[in-house]
């Protein structure tokens, strides 16, 4: 018996414990919470004043009245302000709690996003973690504060009108309790199925936003390739599995009304009759029945309330619980305690292997490599060299296998993370830009320094696009600034790193999309970048590499070659390959 006793409210001990949990991270203001409880129970007491205001008027009858006409309006009136004033109190306190909450808590999943293992970005999509930040956290808050306020307002009213039906008449007051039973059995199964339904809509919803997001990013690959009708039916897919998902919940939550409806009628029906039968034997008074009747009647609006708080507790929770694991279960990257302002540069790979999560064949194996202060160092091989991998182990987006990685004689681990990032400035082929100024997006990360940024952008031949700008260095670059041409970003991007003036510059295949005249507008702006630093370059064009004081070829996660251009040239091998192929002039990557 027992076991089927904790069978049924093992569920409801899990949404309990979730709920609280969710709800302590709104623990703040205590004032509103003050107000809030005080407001609620005040208004939950007030509920049974109108049925007991009701009795006396009848029983006396309205020709033999015991108390002035003129009161009668006054304590009406009254009553229903004091009601409004406590709900408007209510709805106010709320929201202090709730927005003072979501503050918090939204600061802390940015915070948690920022700091996050990569791995994160390859397990959510960028709209699914918008999405979990901006909306869900916002939802699930809300919908769970405001099921606070409704279980215990109408929790208290059902409580006071219980108590008021007890005095008037015990014995039809037993006939309305047994409704609960019934009402919990149902509520509980439908509880049940709407928390697996809104999992499943949450999912979907991810779906359709990443359907969206793609199909805005690749806008011009899609319409080039004639693939509108392709991707219009993967979304339609996802929006009619959304359409079956919401129809499901509907019908789940639209069962609560009906099935609170039919119990209470049940329950009135037997109260009336019973009522009637008293009434005949002097037993209950005219002004009791009606009385009795009212507040019983009155009893059906926060019952309906508790039984569809059911749904709002589910789908508060579903959203919360995402946006709070964000918090909690998301694995911030390691640091360690160097944290020298500026290093030499020197950095040294020894041994070093690397396997990306699920996957496998090894990315980097065995790689031994020394690159001294100030070097320019190339880095050339076929497209899944190894390349890029051995710069994000630098760069620690992704921490090597096997072997290890110093800068300066530090192991990178032992670095604080913060510091190891500040000694390096990145020029990428993909330069991604954010929705501001062309000032902000030169000293990104850096204090403003207005005299600096010029300088900067000069040396990176930008200063033409300063002029043609409405508002020079202050204009807006707009969205990915989409407005400026492939040149002109990556003279940012150099302009950048010149701002940041880091001591190791790492350019990764900086020209490979470029033409020969905008190429050497670079190749100035790359000049001036590299004086005074370790170059680490992944590279396609001999006119890059030639010039490098190490040449690396890799192959499948290997270094097979290494050395300087005159001397790899006439070593047989990959190099040599390369250069007699004609690839070199083309593409090495």
């Amino acid at each position: 018996m027992m076991s089927k006793i904790e069978a049924f409210f093992t569920p409801v001990k899990s949404v309990v414990k979730r709920f609280l949990h969710v709800i302590s991270y709104f623990s703040l203001p205590g004032y509103a919470w003050a107000a809030l409880a005080l407001s609620v129970v005040l208004g939950g007491a007030l509920e049974p004043a109108i049925p007991a205001l009701l009795k006396p008027l009848l029983d006396s009858g309205f020709k033999t009245l015991l108390i002035p006409i003129w009161l009668i309006p006054v304590v009406i009136i009254g009553l229903f302000m004091l009601r409004s004033t406590a709900t408007f109190v209510a709805d106010v306190a709320l929201a202090k709690i709730a927005q003072t909450g979501l503050q918090k808590l939204r600061s802390e999943m940015f915070d948690s996003i920022n700091s996050a293992e990569l791995s994160l970005y390859r397990q959510q999509p960028a709209t699914q973690l918008a999405n979990t930040v901006v909306f869900e956290a916002t939802n699930g808050a809300v919908l769970l504060l405001q099921s606070i306020t409704t279980l215990v307002k109408d929790t208290i009213a059902i409580a006071a009108l219980f108590a008021y039906l007890l005095y008037l008449n015990w014995k039809l007051t037993l006939i309305v309790v047994f409704i609960f039973p019934a009402v919990a059995i149902a509520m509980r199964a439908i509880a049940v199925r709407l928390y697996k339904l809104t999992k499943f809509s949450q999912a979907a919803i991810d779906q359709l936003a990443y359907v969206v997001e793609e199909n805005v990013l690749a806008h011009k690959e899609i319409r080039l390739q004639a693939a509108q009708h392709q991707q219009k039916a993967r979304f339609a897919s996802v929006n009619a599995l959304m359409y079956r998902i919401a129809m499901k919940t509907a019908i789940a939550g639209s069962a609560v009304s009906p099935i609170t409806n039919i119990f209470g009628s049940v329950a009135l029906a037997a109260v009336v009759t019973v009522a009637v039968m008293q009434s005949q034997s002097d037993a209950l008074s005219a002004g009791g029945f009606v009385s009795f009747v009212t507040a019983m009647l009155m009893l059906i609006a926060p019952i309906k309330h508790l039984s569809e708080v059911t749904s709002t507790v589910t789908r508060g929770l579903v959203a919360a619980e995402r946006a709070i694991a964000l918090v909690e279960t998301v694995t911030s990257e390691t640091s360690g305690n160097c944290t020298v302002d500026r290093s030499q540069g020197k950095i040294s790979f020894q041994k070093v292997g690397l396997r990306y999560p699920n996957s496998k064949t090894q990315a980097l194996t065995g790689v031994d490599l020394t690159i001294e202060s100030g070097q320019f160092v190339a880095l050339i091989g076929l497209s899944g060299s190894g390349k890029t991998s051995l710069v994000n182990v630098l760069l620690r987006f992704v921490d090597c296998t096997d072997g290890s990685v110093t800068l300066d004689g530090v192991e990178l681990r032992d670095w604080d993370l913060m510091a190891l990032r500040r000694q390096f400035a990145l020029v990428s082929q993909n330069v991604v830009m954010l929705n501001e100024t062309l000032l902000c997006n030169v000293t990104l990360g850096q204090q403003v320094d207005r005299e600096r940024a010029k300088r900067c952008i000069d040396a990176a031949c930008l200063s033409d696009l300063v002029d043609s700008l409405p508002l020079g260095m202050d204009s807006s670059l707009g969205h990915n600034a989409v407005a400026l041409s492939g040149g002109e970003r990556q003279r940012v991007a150099i302009a950048r790193a010149l701002y940041k003036d880091a001591p190791i510059l790492i350019l990764d295949e900086v020209t490979s999309a470029l033409d020969t005249n905008t190429d050497k507008l670079v190749q100035v702006a790359l000049r001036a970048a590299m004086v005074g630093r370790t170059t680490i370059a992944i590279a396609h064009r001999l006119s890059t590499i030639k010039d490098a004081d190490t040449i690396v070829v890799m192959r499948d996660g290997f270094v097979v070659q290494h050395g300087k251009h005159d001397d790899l040239i006439t070593q047989p091998g990959a190099y040599q390959n390369f250069i007699k192929q004609g690839l070199s002039s083309q593409m090495l990557s």
